[in-house]
């Protein structure tokens, strides 16, 4: 670590070596032997910057000036880097950034689980760095007098958002549809959402597409009221883009600055698209969940059927479910699949999505993973296998207590936050589990976010 060498005239700018990247993507350092955390910045870096809050163990702090640079530094290739929100490590070499995904596993599960002596295999990476994503978010707000913008949100800002002209993590066909949409909602003049006064109308656009079937849908998450010009957008857009195969209205009445709506109103074709995953079809709705990744989805679900050594005679437990993904690619793997979700959109696309891959041996329950699995007779008494894949927030207390006590001989707990991971995991060891596998998977190249794969076994 250096120690400020240089005369700033602001007694808050300081100047030290990166060291380290933490588990939300921040850079680490120390300053005054104290840990701090920076905006930006790659370990062997040196850096001067200013401290923006001080809390009693640690700083945050902005980068001013990165005064030496690490060889692992690269040029990063989208334009709207430096004030985009989205891609924060595009100037890591990609490499680097698996290691440093694996090493926060690893962290994560020495200092939070105190599980140091867990192997955590080599990070499966993505083939695909870039066009990888198949839904987007643009947001929209009024700027006044000076129009609009239609895009992503900047870098530390809730509130500001930049147009957009060309993301490198989406198609460039969805590209194309949101630099066509600026320019028709700007010539025909339709009001803008402001998120802070909420007035306006447009408020989000959204665009989802099949990476198999080349199926895309437009999503408009507007205030109440009719579609204006609907006609002329359909025709247009449709013209231009003969994969849009469906737009849908959200309609959302409320304050909350969120992209999904209270109701949807179709406004051209079926109001779904389809996907595939592992040859069976999909569904998806404008507020569906779906693996934002289409094809380290894919890989993702591999390794989860790899780790729980499914059996023809296994009543398979799928918990937290979503549109039953999980469960349907594996029915032709185990015996019968029971799945689990409190959302009752979700379970109808899981029943749907089920149906419509002629797949009988698979069955869904609406209720939260806690309340089901505390049930003493009830549907899940027969389970010999369980697939955990549960927000980042991890499983609910009772819930990891009652997995706990119910002993299912094999677990695969798939994570997207490896810091609840850990948490859960430590109880689940000192319960009697052993883990015997842990594989990272990159989801989502050029960003911090880190999804896992864990075998747990009686």
């Amino acid at each position: 670590m250096s120690e400020p060498s240089r005369n700033y005239t602001n007694p808050r700018q300081i100047e030290a070596e990166i060291t380290d990247l933490a588990f939300d993507g921040k850079a680490v350092g120390q300053v005054g032997g104290k840990i701090t955390f920076f905006d930006s910045g790659l370990p062997g870096e040196t850096v001067s910057g200013e401290i923006t809050r001080k809390k009693a163990r640690y700083n945050y702090a902005r980068v001013l000036q990165v005064l030496v640079k690490s060889p692992d530094r690269i040029s990063a290739p989208c334009p709207h880097f430096d004030i985009c929100g989205g891609c924060t490590w595009q100037d890591l070499n990609y490499e680097r950034q698996l290691f440093y995904k694996r090493k926060q596993v690893i962290d994560c599960l020495k200092h939070i689980g105190h599980l140091g002596d867990i192997p955590v295999d080599e990070i499966i990476g993505a083939n695909e760095q870039f066009f990888y994503r198949n839904k987007m978010e643009f947001s929209m707000n009024s700027e006044g007098a000076t129009g609009f913008v239609l895009g992503l949100h900047r870098r530390g800002h809730f509130d500001r958002i930049f147009n957009v002209e060309h993301c490198l993590l989406q198609s460039e066909i969805s590209n194309q549809i949101a630099n066509w949409f600026r320019r028709f909602v700007d010539d025909k003049k339709i009001p803008v959402y402001d998120i802070i006064d909420h007035s306006g109308f447009i408020r989000f656009l959204v665009i989802r597409e099949g990476k198999h079937t080349n199926q895309v849908m437009l999503n408009l998450v507007t205030a109440e009221g009719e579609m204006p010009f609907k006609d002329e957008l359909i025709n247009k857009i449709t013209a231009l883009v003969p994969s849009v195969t469906t737009i849908v209205q959200n309609i959302n009445a409320a304050k909350a600055n969120i992209a999904r709506g209270d109701y949807e109103r179709i406004l051209y074709g079926p109001g779904y698209i389809e996907e595939k995953l592992l040859d069976y079809t999909f569904r998806i709705y404008p507020n569906s969940f779906f693996q934002t990744n289409t094809f380290q989805a894919e890989r993702l679900y591999g390794l989860i059927y790899d780790f729980l050594e499914p059996r023809k005679d296994d009543l398979l437990l799928d918990l937290y479910c979503g549109a039953g993904t999980i469960g349907i690619c594996a029915s032709g793997l185990v015996g019968s699949v029971i799945g689990v979700e409190l959302e009752p959109s979700a379970i109808r696309a899981a029943r749907e999505n089920a149906a419509l891959n002629n797949i009988n041996n698979i069955a869904f329950h609406i209720d939260s993973v806690q309340d089901i699995l505390m049930q003493k007779n009830g549907v899940l008494n027969d389970a010999t296998c369980v697939v955990i894949d549960p927000p980042r927030a991890g499983l609910h207390p009772k819930a990891l207590k009652r997995l706990a006590e119910l002993a299912y001989s094999r677990l695969v707990y798939v994570s997207c936050n490896p810091a609840t991971f850990a948490r859960d995991a430590a109880y689940l060891v000192g319960a009697g589990y052993a883990i015997t596998k842990i594989t990272p998977v990159d989801m989502f190249p050029h960003t911090m976010h880190i999804e896992l794969v864990a075998a747990l076994k009686r």
